[in-house]
């Protein structure tokens, strides 16, 4: 493993571990999810001028408007999905930087992402592939549609907010399936946790949370 992996100085292991720790003491209790946390070098998804800020438990942007997530809100939303079912096959929709998808691309069979703006879904693969991952599909496209031609999915996990659930979402879940999803407008918005059963739906309140919003179309 190389230098940049390794992390040296604000990127280094120690300053990972105090992260994991600040996680742990937050409620994240996953071992696994900790682990993928204190090894995946998170300072390789932003920008090398925002690199030693990497492992503050914030949001950092990523230009194009967005952001990459808050630490313990990818690891909360990860766990979540860990703790609740099988994770063969997974859709992501908002790939961004591509940090949430190389948590779940070490824990899942196979990774659909869906990002909508065209720069970063670009970029996306040869920086997965240069971390060694290659059980993820990125698409450019509007997550809102989800990804048919994969589904079923054994979960979901949408890294933006809207007011309402898209609908083909929650068709394209696997029964036994879960989602995970902030829902609401700017400043009061929900994590909400969705589980496919015989019967329909269940639906769970996780947490306040604030995330870009899930704008429709591409760029």
């Amino acid at each position: 493993m190389n230098q940049d992996l390794n992390g040296i100085g604000l990127t280094s292991q120690r300053v990972r571990n105090r992260l994991v720790e600040q996680l742990r003491g937050m409620g994240i209790v996953s071992e696994t999810v900790l682990e993928l946390v204190r090894t995946i070098p998170r300072h390789l998804f932003v920008d090398e001028a925002l690199a030693s800020r990497a492992y503050e438990n914030t949001a950092l942007p990523i230009g194009y408007g967005q952001t990459i997530s808050q630490p313990y809100i990818v690891a909360a939303m990860t766990e979540l999905l860990l703790s609740t079912g099988p994770l063969g096959r997974v859709l992501e929709i908002g790939s961004g930087c591509g940090y949430q998808t190389a948590l779940l691309s070490r824990l899942a069979g196979t990774v659909y992402s869906i990002e909508r703006i065209a720069g970063l879904a670009n970029r996306l693969p040869e920086r997965l592939q240069g971390l060694g991952i290659h059980n993820v599909h990125v698409a450019h496209g509007d997550g809102r549609d989800g990804w048919l031609a994969h589904a079923p999915f054994d979960a979901i996990l949408v890294a933006a907010a809207a007011p309402d659930v898209p609908a083909p979402l929650l068709d394209q879940l696997a029964a036994g399936g879960r989602m995970v999803m902030p829902v609401g407008p700017p400043g009061e918005q929900t994590l909400m946790l969705w589980r496919r059963t015989l019967e329909g739906y269940m639906e769970e309140t996780i947490q306040r949370v604030s995330f870009v919003p899930l704008v429709e179309g591409v760029s």
